[in-house]
């Protein structure tokens, strides 16, 4: 007999070779039913899999994302298949579970596919799927998997990489590929799935390699979820960060700049510009001191730091100069430099903490194919701060960091979010700079503070930064879906690195602990994503323009400047729209550009010296005086925009 541990810690006894569904079936034949995975000891295996010795296992529906991942795992598989048999002599590569769904990197030799295509691929997975085949995994020699894709020179590659002993094959139907393991017990528990696009992919992720087709995909044990899912794909579409830029006219991008570097327009510019300063307001509050530093930096200041070895390959290649020897990076990091701002002058432990802010630009050479609009750019800036403290100051400062990131996220409309506590792995410790001592240290500070904060949060082990643990904070949107945004770092490796120092109480010199901090994380990622959740209704303290003038025709003009001469004393943000234009265009255009209210004049107006005010959405407000509407506005400013 062995002994399975569940996740409630209850401990049932079992025949030796067991399996995963046994297990469900003696708990109920409803979790049987619904079961589609399993991990033993860690370790993703098959519902199927045969159990020796004692451990703990838990078991996965579709409900868990580990679920997910091996039913699309799974579905990944059926995919290779269909399209084996629509396309004779196709060479796969590699198809995983991706976030909501799967892909399939494909040489396809001479065939081509495109949009028109899809659904013939959907109606052959659908076939297979209903003929409710087992996936069955097996061993084999290094020899039986070369010969198998000795006519597939990106299977051969693979193997050729893989250790004889450890190599696996999953057979379904008629078809086998080579994998790992994680799969749901049979074909027939897929029954929706769509093809959602095609795009090119290099080999291995190296623009050195063949360029292949990656067929992306998803799947659903219900056609309602897969209904209900693609209704979302084409709300994310209306909110689609790229689409809403250039409408509201905030940014753009210019191959002769460069790819992934974005230009600010002037609407876009004022936006940042009030994240920064409402940002600055709070941090000042906070003691924050603002610091500026270069753009570059030699490269000598990155390999103290430890970047170049970590990043480097990563970065934009060195800048030589004239001088023979000398290089320059373009900054991929603000941190080195605040180690050197803090190491110009002599402190003592009365001095600290010492804050320095910066909202500082950093260069990051990202490959082409995962540029997206803001989210990944080669040039952005970071909301960066560091933070300078004594060990008995950690604890508060750490907790001050989480008050400023809450801050920032209830002014924001931000609500449903987690924080995720991130550690080393202690398997790679190669992976990590610094000792143990000190990694040790900065991870119980972070554990504590989460505690005390009453955060939400989770442990994921092997996520740290290569400098020390981090807590970030995973938010949700309007849409479900999950972002990082603002992380909090302990680091005791930089102040050894830049050798920094303070003078304790004892006469003493002793090294400070840094902390890294930024609640945006970067203001072109922050923003995008700011701009799908909102849909580009942000809250009307942030809108570029919170108020728009229509005048009924040319003759209000003068009536409808000098409204605006008063909302703006008020400290309204408005424009005039006096064009020779019929209203109903006016009113489109303005709910087009989100803009929050509209004020409509004409000769009522003008003669009870009044406003007619209209909400974008189109909620009338009726005829009330500037000093009334203004009211309404600054209520609605001091609601959203929380005090620090």
């Amino acid at each position: 007999m062995i002994q399975i541990t569940l996740p409630d810690g209850s401990i049932k006894a079992f025949e030796e070779n067991a399996t995963p569904m046994d297990v469900a079936k003696s708990i109920s034949e409803g979790l049987a039913r619904n079961v589609i995975s399993a991990s033993f000891n860690g370790t993703t295996i098959e519902t199927s899999t045969k159990l020796t010795s004692d451990g703990s296992l838990i078991l996965y529906t579709w409900n868990n994302d580990e679920g997910k991942t091996a039913f699309w795992h799974s579905s990944a598989h059926v995919l290779a298949q269909a399209l084996e048999a629509l396309y004779p002599g196709i060479k796969l590569t590699i198809g995983p579970a991706i976030d909501n769904g799967f892909y399939y990197d494909v040489d396809f030799g001479e065939h081509t596919v495109s949009e028109k295509d899809f659904k013939s691929i959907e109606n052959k997975m659908i076939e297979i799927a209903r003929g409710k085949h087992e996936f069955k995994m097996r061993d084999a020699s290094k020899a039986e998997a070369l010969a198998l894709y000795k006519d597939n020179e990106y299977k051969t590659e693979l193997i050729e990489n893989l250790e004889d002993g450890t190599i696996t094959f999953c057979d379904h139907d008629t078809f086998t590929d080579l994998c790992r393991g994680g799969h749901i017990p049979n074909t027939g528990i897929i029954k929706a799935v769509k093809i959602l696009s095609v795009a090119g992919a290099y080999w291995r992720g190296n623009e050195n390699n063949k360029q292949l087709t990656r067929v992306y995909g998803t799947s659903f044990p219900k056609q309602k979820e897969l209904t209900a899912y693609l209704e979302l794909l084409e709300e994310a579409k209306k909110r689609d960060h790229r689409k809403l830029g250039k409408e509201l006219e905030l940014f753009t991008f210019s191959q002769r700049v460069g790819q992934g570097l974005p230009l600010w327009l002037p609407k876009g510019a004022a936006l940042r510009e009030r994240l920064e300063n409402f940002l600055k307001k709070a941090q000042k509050k906070a003691g924050y001191e603002m610091v500026v530093t270069p753009h570059i930096g030699q490269k000598e200041l990155y390999m103290t730091s430890g970047h170049y070895a970590k990043y480097g390959e990563d970065s934009f290649q060195p800048i030589t100069t004239p001088k023979e020897g000398e290089e320059f990076l373009l900054k991929p990091m603000n941190c080195p430099h605040h180690c050197e701002i803090y190491k110009s002058s002599q402190w003592s432990y009365k001095d600290l903490p010492k804050r320095f802010a910066e909202f500082g630009t950093v260069y990051r050479y990202e490959q082409s194919g995962e540029l997206h609009g803001l989210t990944r750019v080669r040039g952005f800036t970071q909301d960066d701060a560091h933070i300078f403290c004594t060990p008995d100051q950690l604890d508060k400062e750490f907790k001050d960091v989480i008050d400023l990131v809450l801050y920032v996220f209830g002014s924001l409309g931000f609500e449903d979010f987690t924080a995720q506590v991130s550690l080393r792995d202690p398997e790679n410790p190669d992976k990590y700079i610094g000792s143990d001592e000190n990694w040790k240290k900065a991870e119980d500070a972070i554990l504590n503070a989460a505690k005390e904060k009453g955060l939400n949060y989770v442990v994921e082990t092997g996520e740290a930064a290569f400098y020390g643990p981090k807590l970030d904070f995973m938010v949700k949107d309007a849409l479900g879906r999950q972002w990082q945004l603002g992380t909090i770092q302990v680091d005791y490796t930089l102040p050894e690195r830049f050798e920094l120092t303070y003078k304790g109480s004892d006469n003493e010199l002793h090294m400070p602990i840094m902390i890294h901090r930024a609640p945006f994380g970067s203001m072109e990622r922050f923003i995008a994503i700011l701009l799908e959740h909102t849909a580009g209704n942000f809250p009307l303290w942030l809108m570029p323009d919170q108020v728009i003038v229509l005048s009924i025709s040319e003759k209000y003009e003068k009536y409808a400047k000098k409204v605006l001469s008063l909302l703006e004393n008020n400290e309204i943000r408005a424009l005039v729209d006096n064009r020779n234009e019929t209203m109903g265009k006016k009113i489109r255009e303005a709910e087009m550009k989100k803009i929050p209210y509209m004020i409509i004049v004409g000769e009522n107006e003008e003669q009870e010296g009044k406003i007619s005010v209209r909400k974008h959405g189109g909620e009338d407000l009726g005829m009330i005086s500037v000093d009334a509407f203004s009211e309404i506005v600054t209520t609605e400013v001091n609601k959203t925009l929380k005090q620090f």
